[in-house]
């Protein structure tokens, strides 16, 4: 990327900035001022991505900020995730990983089921089918684009999948932290675990987790999502090639597909921050350390910015989202979206709901 095209992402970046501070700003006046609580029913991600929405769709946002808009969405996004491995330690990885692990495959397994006896019955295409199989099931958008090619999906098939997810993961990610939040009665635990499984995109879940964060004070929740979530992509390496093997079964295929090229590689940078963390407990976080304070900080200052650069990632997807685009994509594929929705969040309960009972 040269300096021009460097130049050229500011406008944008600088614009989601704007509107989260705008929203920080509003909420706080919402709830303090206006409500008169001590703190606002709502939380700054909400805001930042309804507010991006209505005035993305009101007002013509011009193409010089929509660069920008796209990498704070793509890599800002990700230096946000990065940034939560700060808040974990080795043991809660293990553990939560563990627990993971088990749920994310019965999700896995119920909906790709679930979609396969959908398609018979409401007929869409055979790519479609695939795109929202494996979009509902690993990562939104990204499995979406990742798997396009290998089963040679048409365009429009590729532009309605990514309507499901934007669509119904907006609808999940600003409703269902309140719904984990009193479904599973304030644990912290259940309620990551099962944002991180029921939601499809990983901005949607790490948006999720700041919601639940702010309005219920759990950080915990917000670190058990995303590392769900996280642990989820990587099957992404694995869902690719099986469901090229499916798509083109009884076909001769020449086309190559590059495992390194789909790797979520920001799942490594997000290890690597729970490590730096760890490691400098150990060594700050003793008796009569001068550096302690100072390392206390450090990890507060880097949490408190992976919030702000994920909340600027949802002020980025409101922004960016046309919904007149939307609106014109028909509704069979909607309803497939909507079952999978469905589908993976009521597995992704029963899951939970059975696995207490095992542990307990």
């Amino acid at each position: 990327m040269n300096i021009k095209q460097q130049f050229n992402l500011i406008p944008g970046i600088i614009l989601a900035f704007i509107l989260y501070s705008f929203s920080q700003a509003l909420n706080n006046i919402i709830g303090t001022e206006i409500l008169m609580y001590e703190k606002s029913p709502f939380s700054t991600a909400m805001l930042a991505i309804i507010l991006g929405l209505i005035l993305g769709n009101i007002f013509n946002i011009r193409k010089g900020f929509l660069i920008g808009l796209d990498f704070t969405q793509k890599y800002i996004l990700k230096l946000g995730i990065i940034f939560l491995g700060i808040q974990l330690k080795p043991f809660e990885f293990i553990q939560f990983g563990t627990l993971a692990i088990p749920l994310i495959l019965i999700c896995i397994i119920a909906v790709l089921i679930v979609i396969k006896l959908l398609v018979r019955w409401i007929k869409i295409s055979k790519g479609m089918s695939y795109l929202i199989a494996i979009g509902s099931t690993v990562c939104g958008t990204t499995a979406i684009i990742a798997t396009a090619p290998v089963i040679n999906a048409k365009k429009s098939e590729v532009s309605y999948a990514i309507a499901n997810m934007t669509v119904f993961g907006i609808f999940a990610m600003l409703l269902y932290p309140y719904f984990a939040n009193y479904y599973f009665q304030g644990n912290e635990l259940l309620a990551g675990l099962f944002l991180g499984t029921a939601i499809h995109e990983t901005s949607q879940v790490a948006a999720a987790g700041v919601i639940y964060d702010q309005q219920f004070n759990s950080p915990e929740t917000l670190n058990i999502a995303t590392l769900t979530k996280l642990i989820r992509n990587t099957f992404l390496v694995v869902m690719i090639p099986l469901f090229a093997f499916l798509y083109h079964r009884g076909e001769k295929v020449d086309k190559k597909y590059s495992i390194i090229s789909i790797f979520p590689y920001f799942v490594l940078g997000f290890i690597l921050m729970i490590v730096i963390r760890n490691v400098g407990d150990f060594i700050y976080l003793t008796e009569n350390n001068k550096m302690t304070d100072s390392w206390s900080t450090v990890v507060n200052i880097i949490g408190y910015s992976a919030k702000i650069f994920l909340t600027m990632s949802m002020a980025a997807v409101g922004l960016s989202t046309n919904l007149k685009d939307i609106r014109k994509m028909g509704f069979k594929p909607f309803v497939v979206g909507l079952v999978s929705l469905l589908t993976v969040g009521l597995i992704s309960i029963f899951s939970i709901e059975l696995l207490t009972k095992i542990i307990t």
